[in-house]
């Protein structure tokens, strides 16, 4: 059929190659706006960051002084820092299928309990008195939590997600906040996983469809 309108037909090779070119270089131009902003703070708990934690995650301990730096500058401009706590009840009644997959074993052999040493913020970027921690049970921070509705009363419609793991608990997060409307702003050295491949691979798909991805040297500057 003859393509009679303005859109270029476009191959295969064409459309794979502006594909590749969008994953490599799109990036949506979500503003920073301080007074509508706030830090999420994605699992950096002890049983991930502590080296020889069940779950540790090597990564997670290189980018903890940019994380401490980010949460730093968002306390002295009055921006929301949330914290969220990866946990389940040792009954195992909120756990659903995620005791289930190869990379909760740790999980299902007894990490990360409610109450034990493994599942507190990592020490070096500990809550203060007063800031939001959530507690969650799947992926995602939006999921059975009240942190929507805790943004909301912060007048917040912007995020920026740091923390633990890029391609699960960070994709996620990310993946529900633009569903609920928020923008997305995604510190690519200030979130870690446990594959180098596999953190850029997440990072090119928020890139292109998501999130602005971008260093925290940028949300700093912006910040500022």
């Amino acid at each position: 059929m003859a393509d009679t309108g303005d859109h270029k037909f476009l191959g295969e090779a064409e459309i794979l190659e502006r594909a590749a070119g969008q994953y490599e270089t799109s990036n949506p131009d979500f503003p920073i706006d301080a007074a509508k902003t706030a830090l999420l703070v994605i699992d950096l708990q002890e049983g991930f960051v502590a080296e020889g934690a069940r779950m540790w995650t090597p990564q997670n301990l290189r980018i903890l002084p940019l994380v401490k730096e980010l949460i730093e500058r968002c306390r002295k401009l009055g921006v929301p820092v949330i914290f969220t706590e990866h946990a389940h009840d040792p009954s195992g009644r909120d756990k659903g299928l995620m005791w289930d997959v190869p990379l909760n074993r740790p999980i299902k052999d007894g990490a990360l309990r409610i109450g034990a040493e493994d599942v507190p913020t990592h020490h070096e970027v500990s809550p203060l008195p007063g800031e939001k921690v959530i507690q969650k049970h799947r992926y995602s921070a939006f999921f059975d939590t009240d942190l929507h509705t805790y943004l909301r009363g912060c007048n917040v419609d912007t995020v920026i997600i740091t923390g633990c793991m890029t391609n699960y608990c960070c994709g996620a997060t990310a993946r529900d906040a633009f569903f609920r409307d928020y923008k997305v702003i995604f510190g690519s050295d200030v979130t870690a996983t446990d594959n180098r491949e596999l953190h850029e691979a997440e990072l090119k798909t928020l890139r292109r469809g998501y999130a602005r991805v971008i260093p925290a040297d940028e949300i700093l500057g912006e910040l500022s």
